[in-house]
């Protein structure tokens, strides 16, 4: 019998790509990809090797999903840096679920640095770009290293939508 804490972490994987591909319009109504070639959609890659790259890719972002009791996001944060690193991609976040609510309700956190180059990236002002995607500080004692920014994966999804129209644009 699977482990499961390893099947609840692969469901939470699945449901946060899901609701992407759905919410950014990229599969049917049946969930099936509208282009299955297409870079935009969100993907669980297939783990090859020592490297961890990430559990989901959403371009330009590598997520590491957690669904756990006890949340620990600097650690998370830290993970999902080396995974995105792993994968070639320039931004790594931590998605965490929420205990009983819908996936959209899911936590994701930045790092400061990764929340300040996806915001520079735009061209944003902080306030702007803290009230347009809902992001919230942790500012957890002095050390800056524990600091974090959260948004909601439904708040997520407008800013993933944002980042890839600017890179369509150049």
């Amino acid at each position: 019998m699977a482990n499961p804490n390893k099947v609840k972490g692969t469901q939470w994987e699945s449901d946060v790509r899901d609701y992407l591909n759905a919410a950014l319009g990229l599969v049917d109504e049946y969930g099936k990809f509208l282009d299955p070639f297409d870079a935009h959609n969100v993907r669980r890659p297939a783990q090859e090797g020592s490297a961890d790259v990430g559990d989901v890719h959403a371009v330009p972002f590598v997520f590491e999903c957690k669904n756990v009791k006890r949340v620990s996001v600097p650690t998370f944060l830290r993970q999902a840096d080396v995974e995105a690193r792993h994968a070639g991609f320039p931004y790594g976040v931590a998605v965490v679920k929420v205990p009983r609510l819908n996936v959209r309700r899911g936590k994701v956190h930045f790092s400061v640095p990764t929340w300040t180059r996806v915001r520079l990236a735009l061209g944003m002002s902080s306030r702007a770009f803290a009230d347009r995607y809902a992001f919230a500080a942790s500012l957890r004692g002095l050390d800056s290293g524990k600091w974090y920014m959260t948004t909601e994966l439904e708040d997520f999804r407008l800013l993933l939508a944002d980042v890839r129209a600017l890179r369509n644009a150049r």
